[in-house]
C-alpha cells in the first residue's frame, strides 16, 4: 500500500473541516485533502472508534477514494461519562447551544460541590481498502460554570483544559491545534498514513 495522493474527509461539520485542514494539512504535504458532500451514515455503533470507522468506510465506498474521519465528544464525570458518544445530539438536535446549555444543567442539578471534571476525545480513522486503523486521543480538563470565548465550536466555551487557565474557546486556534484531542488523534494518524 503506498501513501496516498488525495484523501476525503468525511465529514459535514464545516468547522471540523477547517481544523482537519490545519491540524493535518502541513503534515500531509503533497496528499490533497477532499471534503465530502455525499450521504451521511447511521452512526450506530457504541464507541467513538465504531462511530469513527462508519463514518469513513462510507465516505471511502461513495468516494472510491481512502477517507479520515472521526468521531469525537464531551464525556463528564459526574454524569456517568455523558454526554460521550452522543455528544453531537444531546439536546436532540445538532445545536450547539442547546447541547451546551443542557450539559451545563444537567451538571448544575447534581449540586454545587459535583465534580466537574470532564474529557475530550477524538476518534481518528483512516479506511484505504482493506486498510484500517483507529488512533485514540483524549484532552483532560473540567467543565466552567459558564461558556467563555467565542473560538472553536461544541463545547469548547465551557471546558477548561488541564494546564491553561482559559476555556477551550478562548485559544488560538494554533494553540488548540497544538494541544486537543483531535491534534493528538490525527498526530498518530498521519504517521500510519505516512508509513503506507
Amino acid at each position: 500500500m503506498s501513501v496516498p495522493t488525495r484523501i476525503v474527509l468525511a465529514t459535514h461539520n464545516a468547522h471540523k473541516v477547517e481544523e482537519l485542514r490545519r491540524i493535518l494539512g502541513d503534515r500531509l504535504a503533497g496528499i490533497e485533502l477532499v471534503g465530502y458532500d455525499g450521504p451521511e451514515p447511521v452512526e450506530d455503533g457504541d464507541t467513538f472508534e465504531a462511530n469513527a470507522l462508519i463514518k469513513a468506510r462510507a465516505a471511502a465506498a461513495h468516494t472510491g477514494l481512502p477517507a479520515i474521519a472521526d468521531d469525537s465528544g464531551i464525556s463528564v464525570d459526574a454524569l456517568g461519562g455523558a454526554p460521550g458518544i452522543h455528544s453531537a445530539r444531546y439536546a436532540g438536535n445538532r445545536d450547539d447551544t442547546e447541547n451546551l446549555e443542557l450539559l451545563l444543567t444537567n451538571l448544575a442539578a447534581l449540586g454545587p460541590d459535583a465534580d466537574r471534571s470532564a474529557h475530550f476525545t477524538c476518534a481518528a480513522a483512516f479506511v484505504d481498502g482493506d486498510v484500517e486503523r483507529v488512533e485514540l486521543g483524549i484532552w483532560p480538563g473540567t467543565v466552567l460554570e459558564a461558556a467563555a470565548g467565542g473560538g472553536g465550536f461544541g463545547y469548547d466555551p465551557i471546558f477548561q483544559p488541564n494546564g491553561v487557565e482559559v476555556s477551550a474557546a478562548e485559544l488560538t486556534a494554533d494553540e488548540k491545534n497544538a494541544i486537543s484531542h483531535r491534534a493528538l488523534a490525527f498526530g498518530q494518524l498521519i504517521g500510519v498514513i505516512r508509513g503506507l
